[in-house]
């Protein structure tokens, strides 16, 4: 069996494309995310975070300012514990407060940062207080009907 240049060529073309096809797989499933910034590690407790995953956005004004780097269960306080990683070239002042959002048509779910008005930042090891928890449909589903069968 022979190899000639051409079947050389198209093998290295088609291991070229699947790598290209796994890394767009991968950035669009949220799954893979290359920052080599420093960050700074902050907390925020939610009653209930719906579908937030790790990994999922952190953003301010639209812009990707962090990254949620793990959700634990507080067995404490009986609230989910969200550990988020915030870029330290954006501050936010202390009193800022998070909400569980929700974009596209899949609904993917990121956090959204609105900056308070302190004159002291967030820093390592802080704990946000004033959190706003996801939107659950069902919730708002039985809400309605039992509204409705009030009537």
């Amino acid at each position: 069996m022979q190899c000639s240049k051409h079947d050389v060529w198209v093998g290295f073309f088609v291991v070229v494309g699947t790598v290209a096809m796994l890394f767009l797989a991968l950035q669009a499933a949220n799954l893979l995310s290359f920052s080599f910034q420093q960050t700074y590690r902050v907390d925020a407790m939610f009653d209930n975070i719906g579908g937030l995953k790790p990994k999922a956005a952190v953003k301010s004004a639209g812009v990707v300012v962090g990254r949620v780097e793990a959700i634990a269960f507080d067995d404490k306080t009986f609230r989910a514990r969200v550990t988020l990683a915030m870029e330290s070239r954006y501050t936010f002042p202390k009193d800022s407060s998070l909400k569980i959002l929700t974009s596209g048509l899949l609904g993917d779910q990121y956090l959204g940062i609105e900056a308070g008005a302190a004159e002291q930042t967030l820093a390592q090891g802080d704990v946000i207080a004033s959190t706003q928890s996801a939107v659950v449909l069902e919730n708002l589903i039985g809400q309605f009907l039992y509204g409705k069968a009030s009537e």
